[in-house]
């Protein structure tokens, strides 16, 4: 076996403890959060809740999933993370691929296109304006197509795209595959640790996102879970837990218990959290491949 030095003892202690220190504080909040929204009013507003639930209860959960919107939302935003991360990584591969095929005409004038996008962008209200004259405002659409195509994935996807062998794609041109036959037959299936990676990505973006939806949405019923949240957080008071009209115009803790406001956006914040946390782990192990071989080589 091979002796291990007293100095790379010290170094591996010294990682352990820090990853350790990471970890607990990561991992403190997310428990304080499920904590408070199973707790009872009193002892949140005494301060007493830490990392464990007390006055156990569920009755948070149960008013907030009584508000409509709530499902509505759930539907949304998976709409949402699953129509604009399809697209993207659709459109995506669509424009990397042809920018490795040697002497393809106008890869110099589409790289540099790429290249100032990614410097200069058009600002808030001129992108406004152009929604608005695509006739997207207040529709699905305008949660979805803006985000199809992004100049620093394109570049990743086409350096991934140029470590597949050329003499795979000779061979399939030699039997009479085309280009669009190698990209999704052979470039493709030999590229899912990038899919995965970047599927990921594109879909914690969009379920994490509300300032579109705040910005281009007005009906309610179009609005992503997110969004919903966010009523929640800056519109829930002391008096809308008494009885009054919430957030999400339900009348919330109908059932007379004592509530507090925190548990309700406690509950509400578990609620969005959960399906990232639920995939997560599916996806995890795709990342390094994904990210580093398509930025390192190239």
């Amino acid at each position: 076996m091979r002796k291990i030095s007293f100095g790379s003892r010290v170094f591996d202690a010294f990682n352990i403890f820090i990853m350790l220190l990471i970890l607990v504080v990561v991992l403190y909040p997310i428990l304080n959060i499920i904590a408070t929204s199973f707790s009872s009013g009193k002892y949140i507003a005494a301060g007493s809740v830490t990392i464990w639930p007390k006055g156990f209860t569920v009755q948070a959960y149960a008013d907030v999933f009584k508000d409509s919107l709530i499902y509505k939302g759930y539907l949304n935003s998976i709409l949402y993370a699953v129509g604009s991360t399809g697209i993207m990584l659709l459109f995506t591969s669509l424009l990397a691929y042809p920018l490795t095929i040697p002497g393809f005409a106008g890869k110099k004038f589409i790289t540099i296109f790429l290249m100032i996008t990614m410097f200069f962008s058009g600002g808030l209200i001129p992108t406004y304006l152009l929604m608005r004259s695509l006739h997207l405002l207040d529709t699905v659409w305008v949660m979805i197509l803006p985000g199809a195509v992004g100049a620093y994935n394109v570049f990743l996807f086409r350096t991934f795209f140029s470590n597949v062998p050329a003499e795979l794609k000779e061979s399939a041109v030699m039997d009479g595959a085309n280009d669009v036959v190698v990209l999704f037959r052979i470039v493709l299936p030999l590229s899912k640790a990038l899919l995965a990676t970047f599927a990921l990505f594109g879909l914690v973006g969009s379920w994490n996102s509300w300032f579109e939806a705040l910005i281009y949405l007005k009906d309610q019923d179009k609005y992503p879970l997110q969004m919903i949240l966010r009523n929640y957080l800056f519109a829930l008071d002391t008096n809308a837990i008494q009885g009054r009209v919430g957030a999400g115009n339900v009348a919330i803790n109908s059932s007379g218990s004592t509530l507090d406001p925190k548990a309700i956006r406690m509950s509400v914040i578990i609620i969005t959290m959960f399906p990232i946390m639920a995939i997560y782990p599916f996806f995890q192990k795709h990342f390094t491949k994904g990210v580093l071989v398509g930025a390192i080589k190239g």
